[in-house]
């Protein structure tokens, strides 16, 4: 068996020579797994990469702790695993395993700033994602980057990038073919008009059920770029590329794959530069900010969030202005500063009653989601982020609590809007835990487990279940707890796929 590869994609061989993986032992002695538990998890995820090959065991495990090297996707996994565990980025190196070279297309979120990069990128991502991403296969071959690996090259978008003397116009380049394309006004509107399509679609439904459709629409509006156009049709259409990427970008994170979200995002933000629109470039790069405080970072959360508000300045309408305030909220909420945070959330609260005080103004479609609800809901989430962050004070649950049942009721007459209601369902429940109240809690999430049926979102899945583990660690012995713990085991089984 020497120099062969076991069914679980490790390098089988001979131990001889093989030093403990002393970093490895370290975070999972502090996971507080045992290697059973690890090895279930490593199983579970490799299913929901379509990596049905990998059968992970004990002994395995063990192998991996005494120095034998897995081959992908299990480093990817295992940075994964202990990433969530320990709520921050655990890099593949941090776990002393190698990491598989990439191209710079796929991995790496330092890219070139230029317009036919970003579509020649935009176009291999998206169509490895559609031939790879058999339930988010391609997530297994990216690395997430966080701390200055990702905020230095973000900080670019701010840099003004002309154009070389003796280079040719932008219209002019790159031309895939000889053939001459010609888009109609009416033919972008339709392409404008899918994309906000998809975006009601996701508002509805989740990541789960659209992502591919949009991928592909975001592969099409690439192949588009690749021809030549007048200008202003070019930056129309680097606009819905922005836009599309987004939405992949924000599905894909709705349904678990990171790696995947953090990379469309990245060049979302790249296509927004390109189209010239700031505005757009800041909501991407809120989006950002908000992986980020899911994923344990709030300085990196912050740091991007300050670079949206700084790089709109001159052009955000206050409903974007009051959406970035109140992210900005959540990111000091989650670094422990109340002073700041509150701060940040009446600036938010004062900055969204200034909508419409010049009378009515066209916005985007990509902002409409932030609504009275919407704004109501990040405002408690930071205070219950507070909470949680100064040991389940009971000052700032009380302090959510009203925002929460506004948003709450806002979001119940919202048919639009369904994993946004689920999700503060599922913040109130969590607040009511704050509170001491189970039985209350409990109830709530009976009523976000009936959404969260209806709507195709890993993250709800998550959050709910997440809820249902404290409910039960503190109240185990309330009969309310009990039931709904085992009526959440047998409606909502871990077997959602990322498509």
């Amino acid at each position: 068996m020497d120099g062969g590869v076991s069914v679980d994609g490790s390098e089988a061989g001979t131990h001889t020579g093989k030093r403990p993986n002393d970093r490895l032992g370290s975070w999972f002695l502090r996971s507080g797994w045992s290697k059973g538990e690890l090895a279930r998890q490593v199983n579970r995820r490799a299913r929901r990469l379509g990596a049905h090959h990998i059968s992970t065991d004990t002994s395995r495990v063990r192998r991996w702790l005494d120095g034998e090297q897995p081959r992908e996707p299990i480093p990817r996994i295992l940075s994964e695993l202990f990433s969530e565990r320990f709520g921050t980025v655990v890099a593949i190196e941090d776990l002393g395993l190698r990491t598989a070279h990439q191209s710079p297309s796929v991995s790496g979120v330092d890219l070139p700033w230029a317009g036919p990069q970003t579509v020649s990128l935009l176009n291999e991502f998206s169509r490895s994602d559609l031939m790879l991403a058999r339930r988010g296969f391609l997530g297994a071959s990216l690395v997430l980057a966080a701390g200055p690996s990702l905020i230095e090259p973000m900080q670019r978008w701010l840099v003004p990038t002309p154009g070389t003397p003796g280079d040719p116009p932008p219209e002019t380049v790159p031309v895939a073919s000889s053939r001459p394309v010609r888009l109609s006004a009416g033919e972008l509107e339709q392409l404008e008009a899918a994309t906000m399509m998809f975006r009601k679609w996701d508002a509805q439904c989740g990541g789960g059920l659209r992502r591919k459709a949009v991928v592909g629409q975001l592969h099409e509006v690439t192949d588009l770029l690749q021809e030549s156009h007048p200008e202003q049709t070019r930056k129309r259409l680097f606009v819905c590329a922005a836009e599309l990427a987004e939405l992949a970008g924000w599905m894909s994170y709705d349904v678990g794959l990171q790696p995947t979200a953090q990379k469309y995002f990245v060049l979302a933000l790249h296509a927004a530069k390109e189209a010239g629109d700031k505005s757009l470039g800041s909501f991407v790069l809120s989006s950002m900010s908000r992986q980020m405080i899911h994923l344990g970072r709030p300085d990196d959360a912050l740091e991007l969030v300050h670079l949206a508000q700084y790089g709109s300045r001159d052009c955000a309408t206050p409903r974007i202005q009051s959406m970035l305030y109140a992210m900005e909220a959540r990111a000091y909420a989650n670094m422990g500063q109340p002073s700041k945070c509150k701060r940040a959330v009446r600036m938010a609260e004062d900055t969204y009653a200034d909508i419409g005080l010049d009378g009515p103004q066209p916005e985007p479609d990509w902002i409409g989601f932030f609504s009275e609800g919407e704004l109501n809901a990040e405002n408690a989430h930071s205070y219950r982020d507070l909470a949680y962050v100064s040991g389940r004070s009971p000052t700032y649950a009380s302090l959510a609590e009203p925002a929460m049942e506004r948003a709450v009721r806002l979001f119940e007459q919202d048919d639009v809007h369904q994993r946004a209601y689920a999700l503060n369902l599922i913040g109130m429940a969590s607040i009511h835990l704050l509170k001491r109240e189970p039985e209350h809690a409990t109830e709530l999430a009976s009523r976000a487990l009936k959404v969260a049926r209806r709507v195709r979102s890993e993250r709800v899945n998550t959050r709910l279940r997440q809820t249902v583990d404290t409910a039960a660690r503190d109240f185990g012995d309330v009969a309310e707890v009990v039931h709904f713990t085992d009526l959440l085991t047998a409606q909502l089984p871990e077997a959602a796929e990322a498509v």
